[in-house]
């Protein structure tokens, strides 16, 4: 930002505190600053915050009071750093699925509150229709901010028919002309979709509707342009996703709420984060998905790959082994749960022969669709202690997480899903996405999930969710990066300010993909 603009903003919110900033004291506070371009406001509040915690004989500060407190700041991030506290494991927080606070959406207060309580696997029925009623409640209050779909300030400027404003679906009865509509993709009767909202429910026809860049498979929140017709049915003409939302923007409106799983962090610590953040310039995540242990070659493959970065003059910060572990699936049908044991001791032993990775590295270990558990549905618990207990022995720092599974990196929210989404999205789609602007299949995925703020927002029947633990799928806010583990081809695209990338099959392609954290850079790999 320019210095002129810089220097008006300082002295506003100095003002709006009930400061007045002498002309070496603002001084002081700009060459403050240079070292937070990227976080000036935040920047701002921090030496704000302190100076009120200063005893001041006069709301005049003069250079020396300002000083004081700036040193004071300088020392204590010295302090911090220099502490073993900040090492790089310490801001490696990988969050379970199963530990992720519950929000819901409270329409009349206009306000999210946070759900108290263990939440039980085994729900009633009406967590069902709860599940679907927190999903769209969460896209409608987004939407609700849009300016797009906002109700003109003035009637008389607008005619209806230029009005974007979403009308509940109960008001269309006996309404005529053109009207938006927003509700979830749903089949009450075989071969028969509607689309239904709070209020109602009404049938739909999806045959001439020109759709924009996504996926529209049932259960998918949709917005939706066309007109009621005699007969009772919508005539859809346009259908799209609800906007987008910037991550900054839900973040301003969900102030102490922690929906990330980490706890909420103050701006202080945020700024703090965020310097350590641009200095982690080595920091590099490794990210494998299906890692076959009972595949002879491709057990060599990985050995060469850890050969490989043993050897680099910067090792690997974090190693992330997505399932499946195994080149079967391990259903009911499976009888050789000793001989996975055994291999995963194997994988131990071949990770604690490299003597670098395992003093300086962290493995994540994250169980793929079709590996050992209790049931095919998301999210999946991490994989069992008695087929890890050997790999253990040979690698104690291993991590076994839930299926998703978070990781936040000093201030960067990472989200890591292991399923072949891709595959099932194309199989279930209602409408021929449009090719307009991409005929890209993975921006079509990227598209879908961001829009829906949900890993796997497929029906029920195609991919079962524990309906009191939907949540853990959701990516409201906006995460920074989305790692996929799916079979189809390696991608990566960035949209609208989150970065996914698929890592492709490491048994199938040889592929594997690099992430660096502090610039949010892939490297997809390959043997």
């Amino acid at each position: 930002m320019a210095v002129g603009a810089t220097r008006k903003k300082v002295l506003r919110k100095f003002k709006l505190r009930g400061y007045i900033l002498q002309t070496d004291a603002l001084e002081e506070i700009l060459s403050f600053l240079t070292q937070f371009e990227d976080a000036e406001d935040e920047a701002i509040n921090v030496l704000l915050d302190e100076i009120n915690k200063e005893s001041l004989n006069s709301s005049v500060l003069d250079r020396d009071s300002v000083h004081r407190v700036i040193s004071l700041l300088h020392e204590a991030e010295s302090a911090v750093e220099a502490s073993p506290s900040s090492s790089n494991r310490s801001h490696f927080r990988i969050v379970d699925s199963f530990i992720i606070p519950k929000f819901c959406y409270d329409p009349i207060k206009k306000t999210f509150y946070e759900r108290t309580g263990k939440l039980p696997i085994h729900g009633e029925a009406s967590s069902k229709a709860a599940l679907y009623r927190d999903r769209f409640e969460l896209l409608l209050q987004r939407l609700s901010r849009d300016p797009h779909f906002a109700k003109p300030a003035f009637d008389s400027e607008f005619n209806s028919s230029d009005s974007c404003e979403i009308s509940p679906i109960q008001s269309l009865i006996g309404q005529t002309g053109r009207r938006w509509i927003m509700g979830v993709i749903s089949q009450l009767e075989d071969g028969h979709f509607y689309l239904e909202d709070m209020t109602a429910a009404v049938p739909v026809n999806l045959s001439n509707a020109i759709s924009l860049t996504s996926f529209f498979v049932e259960n998918t929140v949709i917005v939706a342009e066309g007109e009621l017709l005699p007969s009772g049915t919508f005539q859809v003409n346009t259908c799209g996703f609800p906007p987008l939302e910037a991550r900054d923007e839900s973040f301003s409106l969900l102030v102490g709420l922690d929906f990330f799983g980490c706890g909420a962090v103050p701006t202080e610590e945020m700024l703090r984060l965020s310097e350590l953040e641009k200095k982690a310039v080595n920091d590099m995540f490794v990210i494998f998905s299906d890692i076959w242990l009972d595949d002879a070659e491709t057990m060599e493959r990985l050995a060469i790959v850890l050969n490989g970065y043993e050897n680099e003059a910067v090792v690997p910060s974090l190693f992330v082994f997505m399932g499946n572990f195994c080149s079967r699936p391990c259903n009911l049908a499976f009888n050789a749960f000793s001989s996975l044991r055994s291999q995963f001791g194997k994988l131990g032993e071949m990770i604690g022969a490299h003597t670098r990775l395992m003093e300086q590295s962290q493995f994540l270990f994250i169980p793929g669709p079709e590996d050992a558990g209790p049931s095919t549905v998301l999210p999946r618990p991490a994989l069992s202690k008695y087929l890890t207990e050997e790999l253990q022995k040979h690698v104690p720092n291993a991590i076994f997480k839930s299926n998703p599974c978070r990781i936040k990196f000093y201030t960067q929210e990472i989200v890591f899903f292991r399923q072949d989404l891709l595959y099932k999205m194309r199989r279930s789609c209602l409408i021929p996405p449009s090719t307009e602007e991409t005929s890209d299949p993975f921006e079509h995925l990227v598209a879908t999930i961001t829009h829906q703020s949900h890993l796997c927002p497929l029906p029920l029947t195609v991919q079962p969710i524990i309906w009191n633990y939907d949540h853990c799928l959701r990516l409201y806010p906006a995460p920074h990066t989305i790692v996929l583990g799916d079979r189809s081809e390696q991608k990566t695209f960035e949209y609208t300010g989150t970065t996914c990338f698929n890592t492709g099959s490491f048994s199938s392609d040889s592929t594997f993909a690099a992430y660096f954290p502090c610039t949010k850079k892939v490297e997809l790999s390959a043997l």
